[in-house]
């Protein structure tokens, strides 16, 4: 078999358990909740199609309330982990020394060893009314009796940004251990102080990097489900407790498909509008010459 040949075999295989994985679970389900999301029940098993679900989710302001609050707590959560994991994955990339990176990354990646259930009862644990935080208050006499901390927006921020904020860190770390110390250092000899060598030289170089870890962090966020159902109780108000509502609990299926293309497509313009402020796009986000 000529050379060639076999090239073009060896892509084949290797490509093929890819794009099934696209086809079948990605785009597959997609055209599928969209298929759904269209269909209007006119009566017992009889359908039309059409965009009453669509107007039904315009005119309840409750609907679009709540998924222009999830992308607001989401945008809030994604900068937060964003401040906390620069730090982090600069130290890891530039600063600690290379036999301690592993143990530092080992660290970071602790609390996925565990699922998102697991992880917000151990919130529920440290922050209910008799949790280990208001036990602890109560001890050194900060407050008179017991406090309940969970059920909160604060909490759910929290405990979304210790969730995701590792998918901040691995891409950060990605690109700034790409950069040249040379760089830094030559800031340094230009006269530029520390704020003006990391504005105009550590973050421009790290845009890809943030941009990706932005991008995650943001999906993640805006699709999180047990997070803040958990640590926010009833009162939570995320979009994707009103998708579940209305596929399980009320089994309206076109409404419940609505609900997820409309998350889609809304995270995904935020996404498209965050490259387009800051100048990127995916391919530079992707992958960095």
């Amino acid at each position: 078999m000529p050379r060639t040949d076999i090239g073009k075999l060896s892509f084949i295989l290797l490509f093929a358990p890819f794009a099934l994985w696209i086809v079948l679970l990605i785009i597959l389900p997609q055209l599928g909740i969209g298929y759904i999301s269209l269909r209007e029940k006119v009566g017992p098993g009889e359908y039309t199609f059409g965009l009453a679900n669509y107007a039904a989710f315009v005119s309840e302001p409750i609907y679009w309330n709540t998924l222009l609050r999830t992308a607001w707590m989401s945008i809030l959560v994604t900068v937060m982990a964003l401040i906390i994991g620069f730090p982090v994955a600069y130290y890891i990339a530039k600063i600690a020394q290379r036999r301690s990176r592993a143990a530092l990354f080992l660290m970071c990646l602790i609390p996925l060893w565990v699922s998102d259930l697991v992880r917000a009862f151990g919130w529920i644990v440290i922050l209910r009314e008799t949790g280990l935080v208001s036990s602890f208050l109560q001890k050194i006499g900060l407050i008179s009796g017991p406090v309940e901390f969970l059920y909160n927006d604060a909490t759910v921020v929290m405990g979304l940004v210790y969730t995701v904020v590792l998918f901040m860190i691995v891409p950060l770390v990605s690109t700034l251990d790409g950069m040249d110390n040379s760089l830094i250092e030559a800031g340094y000899n230009l006269g530029g102080s520390r704020l003006t060598v990391f504005r105009r030289i550590v973050v421009p170089y790290a845009m890809p990097g943030i941009v990706a870890g932005c991008i995650i962090v943001f999906m993640l966020t805006a699709g999180s489900y047990l997070t803040p159902i958990l640590l926010g109780g009833k009162n939570s108000m995320w979009f994707t407790e009103q998708i579940y509502e209305q596929f399980v609990t009320r089994y309206n299926w076109e409404s419940g498909a609505t609900f997820g293309v409309l998350l889609l497509v809304f995270t995904s313009f935020v996404v498209w509008l965050g490259l387009r402020l800051t100048g990127q796009n995916l391919a530079s986000t992707v992958a960095k010459d």
